[in-house]
């Protein structure tokens, strides 16, 4: 039954099955596949140093494992947000299922194989781009050799890569369909709360207090392995408590706005926050995680540039390495930051598109429309990433100290970080705005989502 019914979800309130795709499907795809290139870009990139057994080997890969951490976390993020941009509008037409008599099983089913699917045609893409810039990357020189032919992954790697994906999307489906196998109803007239408990800010404090704890510790743990997997585990954790924090943190700030509003605009925009605070957060999620990257980045400049004054050839090497490190990792990180903001503003607009159609036909210029749905978005950036940065320069702190962690460079990076993340997210916020005069000219295809 689940099989034969599937894909008819696809296709939503009589459009066509090219119609329905692009909103529905493509923006998926695209996520999944630009997760599943990285992932094995970073993958492919950092093997090269587990090929190495020296006496300097060990600092090589205590740096792989950082760089890692702080890129493939944000990356399965972004996986797991992918699998639900079209959550809404699926919703609505599982719970109509729901209302007529399918029972769970069957809802369950249809959503994890369409999910599935769009994450298994993405994961092939990204592998397939992988393969397009893996020669590419065998170029980057460390330890004044380029990495060549360790650039490759094997070929079970890969398939796991993209099982692994596969994977992350049908949890991902199966775990956002708890409120619709609950209650359909509220989920068909829209009358389901989307909350941001403050126990998410508490149990993120507690485990960046534990991390910064563990991290000043670290030279009593002895073996090496250890102390690479506690530094791991330390910034892994305080990444995934960062992002789920960060949706209390926007409903905090939204009702405060919501009180102080002075204009329709920023009434608007604060209503938007709070009818879905984890939407809003995937809007600037990919800011926050690359603050956090930042004063990794920012302090790993810095630690090169006092070991600059070394002066022979394998310390001279290892401040040539740190330093192309560092700006790889940045690069990934503006990459995921790029991906994430277009495609999360573009699902965005059109998941939003019978009300935007209906806030029309009851007079709202589109001027104000933009000008709300830009406030919404560019309003809490500053705050979430100074947030995020505050984090990790605490988790540093133990390790740095603070005349290390104060160094120009360090300030200059973050500020750097900080001036393109928002640059990077207002040129997608631009292009999600363009698609409300797009939703408008067309109506008759909106209007009825909701009806």
């Amino acid at each position: 039954m689940a099989l034969r019914l599937t894909p008819y979800l696809a296709r939503s309130n009589g459009s066509s099955f090219r119609e329905a795709g692009l909103r529905d499907a493509g923006l998926p795809i695209l996520a999944f596949g630009t997760v599943t290139a990285l992932l094995l870009t970073v993958a492919g990139g950092s093997q090269v140093f587990w090929s190495w057994s020296d006496d300097i080997a060990g600092t090589y890969q205590a740096l792989a494992v950082v760089a890692m951490v702080l890129l493939i976390i944000p990356l399965l993020t972004l996986g797991a947000s992918a699998a639900r941009l079209a959550a809404r509008r699926r919703d609505d037409r599982l719970a109509s299922l729901r209302l007529l008599g399918a029972n769970s099983a069957t809802v369950v089913w249809m959503t994890v194989i369409e999910s599935t699917v769009l994450a298994a045609v993405g994961a092939v893409a990204g592998a397939g781009l992988y393969a397009c810039a893996a020669p590419f990357l065998g170029l980057i020189q460390f330890r004044g050799q380029a990495i060549g032919s360790h650039a490759w992954l094997s070929v079970p790697s890969i398939l796991g890569c993209v099982l692994a994906v596969c994977v992350l999307a049908a949890a991902s489906a199966a775990l956002g369909l708890r409120k619709v196998v609950v209650t359909p109803l509220g989920v068909r007239t829209r009358q389901t709360a989307d909350g941001a408990h403050w126990v998410r800010g508490l149990i993120a404090a507690v485990v960046v207090v534990i991390g910064v704890v563990a991290m000043g510790m670290l030279s009593s743990f002895g073996a090496f392995i250890v102390i690479i997997a506690v530094m791991g585990g330390c910034f892994g954790l305080a990444l995934l408590a960062l992002n789920l924090m960060g949706p209390w943190i926007l409903r905090l700030r939204a009702s405060s706005q919501l009180k102080h509003a002075k204009k329709p605009e920023q009434l608007l925009a604060a209503r938007t926050v709070l009818e879905s605070p984890k939407e809003s957060w995937r809007q600037v999620g990919g800011v926050a995680m690359t603050s956090f990257v930042g004063v990794f980045v920012g302090v790993g400049m810095a630690v090169a540039d006092t070991m600059g004054t070394g002066g022979d050839a394998e310390t001279t090497l290892l401040v040539r390495d740190i330093n192309t490190g560092v700006m790889i990792t940045l690069l990934g990180s503006f990459l995921m930051v790029a991906c994430s903001a277009g495609v999360n503003q573009a699902a965005a607009a059109l998941d939003r598109a019978s009300t935007l159609v209906a806030l029309d036909r009851v007079g709202m210029p589109q001027k104000l429309m933009v000008a709300a749905r830009v406030k919404a978005v560019m309003s809490p950036l500053f705050l979430v990433a100074g947030i995020s940065a505050a984090a990790a320069a605490a988790l540093v702190l133990p390790l740095t100290g603070a005349v290390l962690l104060t160094q120009p460079v360090v300030f200059l990076t973050i500020g750097g970080v900080f001036a393109a993340g928002f640059l990077l997210v207002r040129l997608a916020v631009a292009a999600g705005t363009a698609q409300i005069s797009q939703v408008l000219a067309r109506p008759e295809r909106y209007a009825s989502m909701d009806s």
